[in-house]
């Protein structure tokens, strides 16, 4: 939930928070059923607590600090790390803090094939209008999107937290697709992939690579990891 856009001027959001009733809340009233799927908290990465998530796991969002040396590694993969597979939905971001909702968005953009969204709901809407363009486009078209703009308010100042501008954590998406774990960041230039992966075993790959940023940010618990279930 930082900044992405630098430039004078650049929009900003209030950021989204870590919460799933609030996340919850946001997506079935953009268009993804109630039935369908809903975000549950992850306690923790080892497997006994891994088995209390809800199953099967569509995606996985991760809220992490923002710090010198993760700033250093994004750089870095800009050049090396990029995977322009055509499948996988990606977009850039473009606007202040709104990273929760980007997270939330590759989330449903590449699980609509595992869901139904509502017909001519916002989401229905979005993804067909959004389809064939590049992630660059997808991102100014939900900078000019005032519907999302309003939802993504409400959901921003629904939390438990007061929400402010000056935050210094970000959320990416782990998700599976065409059998690899893809972490998609709209700070990055593409869709990162993390070697192979399956719809089973997507947390348990996602909390690997999760750990591992963790494990290099020692003197923070800024974290927090939540996974979109599909709903029984």
């Amino acid at each position: 939930m930082t900044t992405i856009d630098e430039s004078a001027g650049a929009k900003r959001w209030l950021p989204l928070e870590a919460n799933p009733d609030v996340m919850n809340q946001f997506l079935w009233g953009l268009g993804l059923p109630l039935d369908e799927a809903e975000c549950c908290d992850v306690y923790g990465l080892d497997e006994e607590l891994l088995e209390m998530v809800p199953k099967p796991v569509l995606a996985v969002l991760f809220l992490y600090p923002i710090t010198a040396q993760s700033e250093a590694e994004r750089i870095q993969q800009e050049s090396i790390e990029t995977d322009p597979s055509s499948k996988v939905y990606f977009m850039k971001q473009t606007v202040g803090n709104a990273c929760g909702t980007i997270g939330l968005l590759h989330a449903v953009g590449n699980i609509t094939s595992e869901i139904k969204l509502t017909g001519g709901s916002f989401f229905d809407r979005f993804f067909k209008s959004t389809a064939n363009m590049d992630p660059l486009e997808r991102a100014r078209f939900l900078e000019n999107d005032r519907e999302m703009e309003d939802a993504h308010s409400v959901a921003a100042t629904g939390g438990d937290t007061e929400a402010t501008e000056n935050v210094d954590t970000h959320f990416i998406c782990f998700t599976c697709v065409d059998g690899k774990l893809f972490e998609l960041d709209g700070r990055k230039s593409g869709p990162i992939s993390h070697g192979a992966s399956s719809p089973g075993s997507l947390l348990q790959d996602a909390a690997k690579v999760i750990q591992g940023m963790i494990e290099k940010n020692p003197g923070s618990l800024n974290f927090n990891v939540i996974a979109i279930s599909k709903r029984a």
